[in-house]
């Protein structure tokens, strides 16, 4: 049985949390993110991101709380826009979304909007520190996944539907998924 639930999944830069936000915006659904939540977590360690994802390797505790969540959300919510990595293997009668970045633009977005937060100065980082930083994150995380529920989070198989946002603004995307995401229920 189909669920109102939509799981959003993605390379990073790709948009994921703002196509979420905007999507369920537009259909009146809640928004979830588990990336808030690891945000929260590193926050509270006083780690960073990255820091925390390479923890969660040996950590396994990390990944599946974030998990063990998920499926709570999923057993009782439904008009929910998620956006997280394994939402789509937790959520089986969801709508599965997968937005995908080439590396180079992911780093150039991601960089120019923690200058614009004011959260990196032009000398404190450079656009390829940011590239090698999501770099090792993503890597981190397909090597977690794959570790804990032996799945390849990138498979395009996974997903109803994959969309590259790298030519696509976030108003195009979003009506490519709200037009498939009808058509799909």
């Amino acid at each position: 049985m189909r669920r109102k639930i939509i799981t959003i999944a993605g390379s990073p830069g790709s948009g994921k949390s703002s196509t979420a936000k905007a999507l369920a915006s537009a259909l009146g659904f809640r928004h979830y993110s588990s990336g808030d939540l690891f945000r929260q977590l590193a926050a509270q360690r006083g780690e960073s991101i990255e820091a925390l994802n390479i923890a969660a390797e040996v950590r396994r505790d990390i990944d599946l709380d974030v998990d063990d969540l998920l499926k709570k959300i999923y057993d009782s919510e439904d008009e929910l826009v998620i956006d997280s990595r394994m939402a789509w293997h937790w959520m089986p009668a969801s709508f599965k979304a997968y937005l995908l970045l080439d590396l180079d633009t992911a780093a150039r977005r991601i960089f120019g909007h923690l200058q614009k937060e004011g959260r990196i100065s032009e000398d404190a980082a450079s656009e390829q520190e940011v590239r090698t930083s999501i770099q090792r994150r993503f890597e981190s995380e397909q090597r977690r996944y794959k570790s804990l529920y032996d799945v390849d989070f990138t498979n395009p198989e996974n997903f109803d539907i994959v969309l590259n946002t790298k030519d696509n603004d976030l108003p195009i995307i979003v009506g490519m998924l709200k037009g498939s995401y009808a058509a799909w229920g």
